[in-house]
């Protein structure tokens, strides 16, 4: 059987003990080819050294003189891995554990089709192992909203390979044909929405968006936006794109990038002021949520529908 190189490309901002724990998880999956890259985004401590004390060859760290966002520390790694003549690189997040096949269904589900571009796995929380948080999103453009799969106890409902619109970084096989044809992520995204800028643009290249539910990992929700207040100035970057507890600059950048422009104003204002969501679930007939109350449904539509707000 034929073992493409994989590069896993680790983000590490002053989160020492999930990296180490992401890392213990790693050295005990089945898929032979693969090196870890840990770029560490401007950690204050002293994440750097202990990594390199602890693990050695077993990765190789790029430390970062501040801190470039999700998009930004992901491209410096990737720039590396390409150098290093990756076929893959996998963007994992560094509070996730994983499964010890879940690189191995990722690669074998990416090798059937050339057309498929962008892999993702089935999402569980960390501290709840049978409840799914991802298993990949549709964006429903003209209402400014994401459908998310998942958010439910695994009883099997997702357990099909199926294409999605996005999948999220948490865990992001990309196939280096992706990469040569669209480049790197958008580093105008921050801490947001770079996952589904991404795939919009692989998709639009031709590429398939794939769900692949036999790859597992289990996710710290919000283990990075948990530190952010410890942290003022990046706060300040992060909560500037933001409104109203939504990332509506980032919105609106998405749809003038891939939309003309009389088709952004109606699906962002529809997003901002969150009638898309609520027009979503009237077609839907989800009257018990609409029963609940829209102010309460506005706040779960934080919570649940815009997953990006949390998940790191």
């Amino acid at each position: 059987m034929k073992y493409p190189k994989v590069s896993i490309i680790i983000l590490n901002w002053n989160g020492l003990e999930d990296t180490v724990e992401c890392l213990e998880s790693l050295k005990k999956i089945t898929y032979p080819n693969y090196e870890v890259i840990i770029v560490d985004n401007g950690s204050t401590g002293d994440d750097v050294r202990i990594l390199r004390e602890q693990y050695g060859d077993y990765v190789h760290i790029i430390a970062n003189d501040r801190n470039y966002g999700f998009a930004g520390g992901c491209n410096i790694g990737i720039r590396y891995a390409l150098d290093k003549g990756t076929d893959y690189a996998l963007l994992l997040n560094n509070d996730v554990i994983v499964d010890r096949e879940f690189l191995s269904k990722l690669v074998e589900a990416a090798e059937r089709d050339h057309t498929i571009g962008i892999v993702g796995s089935k999402v569980y929380y960390y501290h709840h192992p049978n409840r799914i948080q991802f298993a990949g999103v549709e964006m429903i453009w003209l209402l400014g909203h994401l459908e998310e799969y998942g958010e439910a106890e695994d009883v099997g409902q997702f357990d099909d390979i199926a294409e999605r619109d996005f999948v999220y970084a948490t865990s992001f096989l990309i196939k280096k044909a992706v990469i040569d044809k669209i480049s790197l992520m958008d580093t105008y995204f921050f801490f947001y929405f770079e996952e589904l800028e991404y795939c919009t643009r692989a998709k639009r290249a031709g590429f398939k968006v794939i769900y692949v539910p036999q790859s597992r990992v289990w996710h710290k929700a919000g283990a990075s936006r948990a530190r952010l207040p410890q942290f003022p100035e990046i706060q300040r970057l992060v909560e500037d794109k933001g409104g109203s507890g939504r990332p509506y600059k980032y919105y609106y950048r998405l749809l003038c990038a891939h939309f003309p422009p009389v088709l952004v104003v109606l699906p962002f204002i529809l997003y901002f002021t969150y009638v898309g969501d609520l027009l979503f679930f009237l077609w839907r007939g989800d009257w018990q949520t609409i029963k609940r109350g829209i102010g309460k449904r506005l706040k779960y539509s934080l919570r649940v529908s815009n997953r990006p707000h949390i998940r790191r």
